[in-house]
């Protein structure tokens, strides 16, 4: 019995090694340029132990794939043109595991100005590339990867990057919006391989008071991959012409974050902003978010977001496309009887996420509850009731809304049509705010304004010219019926577009190529055709209107390097 016994264990072991041969791995990532942008393309070549090569080309969105890989060690070298080739060398794959590797490509200048150094905690970047800004969602293009980009293998210990702008025009928001001229600026800076620092500001002109933004942050890339984060923000907003004696509104934001995975699939994302806001009296909010996202294979992710506060419109032009604007993430302040009030959102999400070549689709589900809603007017006033907070920039007010609860859902679909031609459609359903009784006082508005069920249907389109190198975004939504909010305001996926005809053009200025950065013309229209005016009464008498989204005219220029 004993001699049967161990000659079966024989067999079994002989056998397992066999067994595990089997087991084909996946090396997949993505390849992107220093300063984040994915390179389309890109030659992919892996040398395994058994010194084979295999050759594959990165997609639209800089997404490499290879499957069917006998477990070992695989060198990986990527090249493209106008870059210097990338190299990854012994990157280990287990029997029938998928390890991720991003991957970046560096110009001759980029090599002779920054030195490549690699420290011990990237030498599991893996685990890292999992959590990067290029992995969530899928549907969007080119994501916030001021954190995520700025830390990959490749990067420069002492890397600098910045940018700076002079934009003219408001932003047309109400109350708390960038003024009307303004310079804007970032720095960040790369240090000790692992740590980053950044200082961000939007200073305007204008007034006594100028709207004054300013933020510093610092990230830390921990030995286990986590990556907390901290950002310290001071705001300064001019107070409105109305006989208020508190002065202008002063807000200062602590917030914290962090990142990281469970195992090879789930990526966890959380953090929470503290606001204290001296305006008319002392406000403290406490605004917590996070996602959870569980990547079925590198093409299906499935995540559940929580956010109390609405995203940067700014996302859908994607990171480089358009400059930083930090009052966009201002306090939603709104007044009713000289009495200031904070705007509070709670917004839970459940969306699946699935890339089809060159398609991508998105489904969701979300619901939203807004208190104190901050809703955006047009019109000037003569006199003040202490029911508006006028904006000194851009002729627009706040005011305060009824609270919103709803349900609602969300279809995405995003295709490649061609190189540098993106195309997004975007269909949502849900709550919104409307003036229930038309042609009513602005005074007596607030107690006609209710919950409506609305849908709506938007299509964008993003593009790079091939010769001149324009940047191009132009999209429509169309809502069906009178509406004073968006429907699926938290919208923050590749889908999310402003309300009706909105054009955007980032244009680089020819003769600059000799500059070690890049210079760029940026326009940037907002609701063109000034669509979705509701019409009430001000309490002087004269006609003023409460909007999704005022019609504003901004550009200026942004230098980068």
């Amino acid at each position: 019995m004993l001699r049967k016994l161990g000659f079966l264990l024989a067999i079994v072991g002989l056998a397992l090694p066999v067994w595990s041969a089997d087991s084909p791995g996946t090396i997949s990532g993505y390849v992107r340029s220093a300063s984040g942008v994915p390179q389309m393309g890109a030659v992919v070549e892996l040398l395994g132990t058994a010194a084979q090569t295999l050759t594959v080309f990165t997609d639209e969105n800089g997404f490499y794939s290879v499957a069917g890989l006998l477990p070992g060690l695989y060198n990986i070298r990527v090249s493209a043109a106008s870059f210097l080739p990338a190299w990854r060398e012994h990157v280990g794959l287990r029997p029938g595991a998928k390890v991720l590797v991003n991957m970046t490509l560096n110009t001759l200048f980029d090599a002779v100005k920054l030195a490549p150094v690699r420290g011990a905690a990237e030498e599991d970047e893996w685990k890292w590339v999992l959590r990067s800004a290029s992995n969530r969602p899928i549907l969007r293009l080119v994501d916030d990867t001021s954190a995520g980009a700025g830390r990959e293998s490749g990067r420069s210990n002492h890397d600098l990057k910045g940018s700076l702008s002079f934009l003219a025009g408001s932003t047309s928001e109400g109350f708390g919006g960038s003024s009307d001229m303004s310079t804007n600026f970032s720095v960040e800076r790369s240090i000790f391989s692992s740590d980053v620092i950044g200082f961000q500001g939007n200073i305007g002109y204008g007034s006594a008071s100028p709207a004054t933004v300013l933020r510093t942050s610092f990230s830390h890339k921990m030995g286990d991959g986590t990556v907390p984060q901290f950002a310290l923000t001071l705001r300064n907003l001019p107070a409105p012409d109305i006989g208020l004696h508190s002065g202008s509104l002063q807000a200062i934001s602590l917030t914290t974050s962090d990142t990281f995975t469970l195992g090879d699939v789930v990526e966890l994302k959380f953090g929470s902003e503290l606001q204290t806001i001296q305006f008319m009296g002392r406000v403290t909010a406490f605004r917590p978010f996070g996602s959870a996202d569980v990547h079925f294979s590198p093409n299906t992710v499935l995540e559940y977001r929580y956010a109390t506060s609405e995203p940067d419109s700014r996302l859908e032009k994607g990171f480089e496309s358009a400059p930083a604007d930090l009052s966009e993430s201002g306090p939603r302040v709104s007044m009713v009887g000289y009495t200031s009030a904070l705007e509070h959102a709670h917004h839970h999400e459940l969306s699946l996420s699935r890339r089809m070549g060159r398609a991508s689709l998105q489904m969701a589900a979300y619901y939203d509850r807004v208190v104190d809603p901050a809703l955006t007017g047009v019109g000037e006033f003569a006199s003040n009731n202490g029911m508006v907070l006028p904006d000194i920039y851009s002729g627009t007010f706040t005011y305060q809304g009824n609270n919103l609860k709803t349900e609602g859902l969300r279809l995405v679909v995003q295709r490649k049509l061609a190189d540098d031609l993106t195309a997004t459609l975007d269909f949502a359903y849900g709550g919104v705010l409307d003036l229930e009784k038309p042609g009513v006082n602005l005074a007596d508005a607030q107690r006609w304004i209710g919950t409506r069920t609305r849908r709506s249907w938007s299509g964008k389109i993003s593009g790079i010219m091939p010769k001149t190198r324009t940047h191009w975004v132009a999209s429509y939504r169309f809502i069906d019926g009178q509406a004073l909010t968006p429907v699926d305001m938290f919208n923050a996926s590749a889908g999310r577009a402003d309300p009706y005809l909105n054009i955007f053009f980032r244009q680089p200025i020819p003769g600059t190529g000799f500059l070690p950065g890049h210079f760029e013309a940026v326009v940037d229209l907002r609701n063109l055709l000034a669509e979705g005016y509701v019409p009430v009464l001000g309490h002087d008498g004269h006609t003023v209107y409460l909007v999704q989204s005022a019609r504003a005219v901004r550009g200026g220029l942004n230098f980068t390097f």
